[in-house]
């Protein structure tokens, strides 16, 4: 642009400067409602240039204020981004009093206030500073009430953190009043009931979740078990409503050891003892687990003998297994068997200490009469249950 005003401008003084050289300058001759100007060439020109000069001059004074107010713009914003490094580098440095003061020092007149007050309400958030918390994303909202879900998920988020759950659940209602379906909002809320324990809440919640593909699978199972695990042994359930509740669980997920050990304890309580044995022998030849081994172990059951033959056949492919050992040792030990339980017990031990190990052993040892002996098991299991030494000398010894 300027070149071409400088050419212009070279190519009119050129002109004029022919013209003053010749010895005929020329004549204009202007005439406009009634008036009538004479003038020679050159001065024609020289009018021409200056009406130009004097119209860019006008355009310039016309821009002026704006291209002000858009350097003065880029000066605030510039020193708006420089006052929120300053901010995130005093929070790295752990000054967070001086980082929230820098972040919402220039918050108004940067590019994104939203997140410098977001920032700010973190900040007074790790300091349990509920009031000045709730005002920087009062703040927030505020500035860009376009973005008030992004803040009331915020909000919900930190009092969750607070253990505040009434206050968040009333935060969530508020998004889904205006978006049932906002993800992250449902996401926080089943995180809610997860925490609330409400287990029905929760699985009301889960079919959806799971149509949602950014949410982790795994979560959604660990929640689902959760969830069953928890109404599964909740007192008072019948064997019909055990049922009921059962065919509720994603066939998915019904092998899982943690839901087969809570409706075992559920048929248990329900008087079906007979059919939960059953049904953790089962769920032991598809999966092995520890804790149904040990559930095996504790249940006590008309026909001890066949369930001791079921734990020895179990024994063949899991030898090392002290869960196991200690499993045939009580099962033994209901059989009157005493030498194979002390062994199964012994061998249990010499794998894994344990203080439950001690007190089995303990037990048969003073049924068999061996009292010093039971003692010193006793008091193994006692120092393994308080963090004591996991071994001790002599602790059963048999006589001869």
């Amino acid at each position: 642009m300027r070149v071409g005003v400088l050419i212009v401008l070279a190519l009119a003084l050129g002109a004029l400067a022919a013209s003053f050289l010749m010895e005929d300058n020329g004549y204009v001759l202007l005439s406009f409602a009634g008036y009538t100007v004479e003038t020679s060439v050159p001065v024609a020109g020289g009018l021409l240039v200056l009406a130009y000069l004097a119209v860019r001059l006008l355009a310039w004074l016309w821009r002026v204020p704006r291209q002000l107010g858009e350097a003065t713009a880029r000066a605030r914003l510039r020193w708006a981004g420089r006052q929120a490094t300053r901010g995130y580098i005093a929070i790295a440095e752990g000054k967070l009093d001086r980082g929230e003061r820098l972040l919402t020092r220039g918050a108004r007149r940067s590019g994104a206030p939203l997140m410098n007050y977001l920032a700010a309400a973190r900040l007074a958030h790790q300091r349990n500073d509920t009031a000045r918390r709730d005002g920087w994303l009062r703040l927030a909202y505020e500035q860009e009430p376009a973005a008030a879900d992004a803040v009331l998920l915020a909000q919900a988020e930190m009092q969750m953190d607070d253990q505040a759950f009434d206050e968040a659940l009333a935060t969530l209602d508020r998004i889904r009043e205006r978006n049932p379906k906002h993800a992250q909002a449902l996401k926080l809320l089943a995180a809610l009931h997860w925490r609330r324990q409400d287990w029905r809440g929760l699985l009301a919640l889960l079919p959806t979740l799971r149509a949602m593909p950014p949410m982790p699978q795994a979560r959604l199972n660990r929640w689902t078990v959760d969830a069953f695990e928890a109404l599964l042994v909740e007192p008072g359930l019948d064997k019909a409503g055990l049922e009921t509740l059962w065919n509720e669980v994603p066939k998915v997920l019904r092998r899982d050891p943690r839901l087969v050990l809570a409706r075992a304890r559920a048929l248990v309580h329900a008087g079906s003892a007979v059919a939960a044995v059953a049904e953790v022998r089962q769920a032991l030849r598809d999966t092995w687990d520890a804790g149904l081994v040990r559930f095996y172990g504790e249940l006590v059951v008309p026909g001890t003998a066949q369930q001791l033959k079921h734990a020895e056949a179990f024994l063949r492919e899991h030898p090392e297994d002290p869960e196991l050992l200690l499993a045939a040792g009580r099962l033994s030990f209901r059989n009157q068997l005493w030498g194979k339980a002390r062994s199964y017990l012994e061998t249990s031990l010499s794998i894994r200490p344990a203080a439950e190990t001690c007190a089995a052993l303990g037990q048969l040892l003073e049924r068999i009469g061996e009292h010093e002996a039971a003692a010193r098991a006793w008091q193994r299991g006692l120092g393994l249950s308080l963090g004591g030494p996991a071994t001790t000398t002599g602790l059963a010894r048999r006589p001869g």
